[in-house]
């Protein structure tokens, strides 16, 4: 009687886990990108990632999902074409302020992944991530870039030490005691000489940390300004008296994100 049986290196290759997967990279002027898709970890719980990786070389920035007082355009993600996906959650690593000429904008120089939480309407069967992905690049000029991206996710697919890495800079809702800077108090300031709103940072570095205001809808928020350095703190305002609509601000949740160089963190507020 003869038995069927695997060779050692079909055995062996059964044996190992999954590998994450990538697409190819697509190329455009002085940029490419491309998706890579594995399981990863974030606040100690492992689920189903892809990124959205953009490479530039030296000097090139690209954007935040708020690109700054300068101007700038923020990243596009339609994930319309895509099969058995029942969502798409796209999260952002703290950004960086990238000060010049122009004035200041917030991003990414070098390179960033854009990580994308994904849950598929049917776990046991590969996700066909189809993404069609629009984003700024600037120098010494700006220009628009797009990159129409996809990868096959099998339902087994491997751990993404790199979606890992990426996930531990998108800030924290739930500040890492002696690690994330995080807001202690703010107050809103209505009345003259002008319109402000205060934030007063925690943070172990002063001099260091950074805060962005975000409110929903694309309305417009000016960058935060530091006004002063305490111990354990800064303080920042953000002038609300040229170019804001404070009546549409009210009751509307505006997101604070602070950074200051070993943590990120961020936090919901709401002007009345």
């Amino acid at each position: 009687m003869a038995f069927a049986c695997l060779s050692l290196n079909a055995a062996a290759a059964l044996s190992e886990p999954a590998a994450s997967v990538a697409s190819d990279w697509v190329k455009g002027f002085d940029n490419q990108a491309r998706l890579v898709a594995g399981q990863a970890v974030r606040d100690g719980e492992t689920g189903l990632y892809a990124g959205v990786e953009v490479a530039m070389p030296e000097g090139w920035k690209t954007y935040w999902r708020a690109p700054g007082d300068a101007g700038g355009v923020p990243p596009d993600f339609d994930w319309q074409a895509s099969e058995n996906l029942a969502s798409a959650d796209v999260l952002y690593p703290a950004p960086h302020r990238l000060s010049d000429k122009t004035g200041d904008a917030v991003g990414y120089k070098g390179g960033v992944i854009f990580p994308v939480r994904l849950i598929p309407k049917d776990a046991t069967k590969p996700v066909i991530l189809h993404g069609k992905i629009e984003y700024g690049l600037c120098k010494d000029i700006c220009i628009p870039a797009e990159a129409d991206l996809k990868v096959v996710i099998p339902p087994n697919v491997g751990a993404s030490a790199e979606l890992t890495d990426t996930l531990a800079r998108v800030p924290q809702k739930n500040p890492r005691s002696g690690v994330d800077p995080k807001l202690d108090t703010w107050h809103f300031v209505e009345s003259s000489p002008k319109p402000k709103l205060v934030l007063n940072v925690e943070t172990a570095f002063p001099d260091k940390v950074d805060a962005f205001v975000v409110a929903p809808g694309g309305i417009y928020v000016p960058l935060p300004k530091r006004v002063a350095n305490e111990s354990g703190k800064a303080v920042f305002e953000v002038d609300l008296s040229d170019d804001v609509d404070i009546k549409n601000l009210k009751g509307k949740p505006l997101t604070v994100t602070m950074v200051d160089g070993k943590g990120q963190s961020e936090t919901t507020i709401t002007l009345k």
